[in-house]
């Protein structure tokens, strides 16, 4: 009988780090990973995120034919890893300029937007183990980084930071530990002394993370991932789906955020959660108009405003020939913007009103479960 034999698929390594002036961080990491772990780590590729400077300081120390990443490799006999000079990857402004320094909360922001996009572009691929360094950088940097593979990591990534020992740490001499005698200068206190880059101990911290990705929508693990939408969408990750609505404050919490609607649509959400509890069929809607649901629609609206109420009186002009698609709609769109605003697109779809009917989509109720919703209590007196 005929055998298959299994092909194992070799993930493509990639090592990520982010640089300041201190290029030193890729080959120390690099050192590490490959030349000291009793299970070497050697990445096919490496890729930088830097400032313009710090692009060019990493080109001249590492790239060039006798820069100390090609010396790291001849020194250690590493496999062919590819680091050309195009996946060093310079910070850019609004304008799509390279960035120099990182000083405004603007720059900050396109910073925070530039890293997410490049961990996710990484990280698309089920054929890759990403490694990420946050050794180097500004200290904004390394959290934007550390944070965008929380969002996108997945169960192959790492995250790490580099240890030097002292006095080698901090040295713009030292890149790594030769396997051979290389002296450099130091300070002990206020002389200048020579050290040996044979003796340094350099160590990798492996750090631990929370991966959210799999909270994440399509949208963002497929498109262009800015870093505050891709942390509103993954706020919502790993929390019980619960719906309180708070009659005698007019409040709504879903998912312990806080969720402000504009008084017609809380009393569109307490309508249809209070049907969902009672166990009735989703409510028809469409162009004809619906009288039985403009009445519990008013009827509701009278239990939070009170009878009297201007809320309550335009209602029932609006409901004057029963509840329409003209009505309805423009309600549903407002209130489903509303919980994206507070919850995230991924996080605001159990709240969300669903629709349902042979094609046409004309009756519509919520599919949270009951057992999520909670009603209460009633205004301490009547409104209005």
């Amino acid at each position: 009988m005929a055998t298959m034999n299994a092909t194992r698929i070799i993930p493509r390594r990639i090592l990520l780090a982010v640089t300041g002036l201190t290029p030193q961080v890729v080959t120390e990491t690099l050192y590490a990973l490959a030349c000291r772990a009793q299970s070497p780590w050697i990445p096919d590729e490496i890729h930088l995120i830097t400032t313009a400077t710090g692009a060019e300081n990493a080109r001249l120390n590492l790239l060039l034919p006798d820069g100390w990443f090609h010396r790291l490799c001849s020194d250690y006999q590493l496999p062919e890893i590819r680091f050309p000079v195009e996946n060093i990857h310079i910070l850019k402004d609004a304008e799509g300029r390279d960035l120099d320094d990182i000083r405004t909360p603007a720059q900050n922001t396109l910073a925070a937007d530039f890293i997410t996009e490049t961990v996710r572009r990484l990280t698309s691929t089920l054929d890759s183990e990403l490694h990420v360094s946050i050794a180097g950088g500004r200290k904004t940097m390394g959290y934007y980084l550390g944070y965008a593979l929380s969002l996108y990591g997945r169960p192959q990534d790492r995250l790490s930071h580099v240890l030097v020992s002292d006095p080698y740490e901090s040295n713009r001499a030292f890149y790594y530990p030769t396997p051979y005698d290389h002296p450099i200068h130091s300070t002990r206190g206020n002389k200048e002394v020579t050290v040996d880059a044979r003796n340094a101990q350099v160590d990798l911290a492996d750090i631990p993370f929370v991966r959210l990705r799999a909270g994440l929508p399509e949208k963002l693990l497929k498109g262009t991932a800015r870093f505050s939408q891709a942390v509103a969408a993954a706020q919502c990750v790993g929390r019980v789906e619960e719906l309180v609505i708070d009659l005698a404050a007019r409040g709504v919490v879903a998912a312990g955020e806080t969720v402000k609607l504009a008084p017609k649509e809380f009393v569109l959400l307490f309508w249809l959660a209070r049907r969902r509890l009672e166990g009735r069929e989703p409510v028809r809607c469409d162009k004809t108009g619906n009288p039985d649901a403009a009445g519990e629609y008013l009827e509701a609206c009278r239990q939070v405003y009170g009878e009297n109420s201007g809320e309550t009186e335009r209602a029932e002009a609006g409901l004057k020939n029963g509840m329409d698609s003209a009505w309805f709609s423009p309600a549903k769109t407002r209130l489903h913007a509303a919980l994206v605003r507070a919850l995230g697109q991924s996080g605001a779809a159990p709240y969300q009103i669903r629709a349902s009917g042979k094609g046409k989509g004309d009756r519509f109720g919520l599919g949270l479960g009951t057992e999520s919703i909670r009603i209460g209590p009633e205004p301490s007196s009547p409104p209005g």
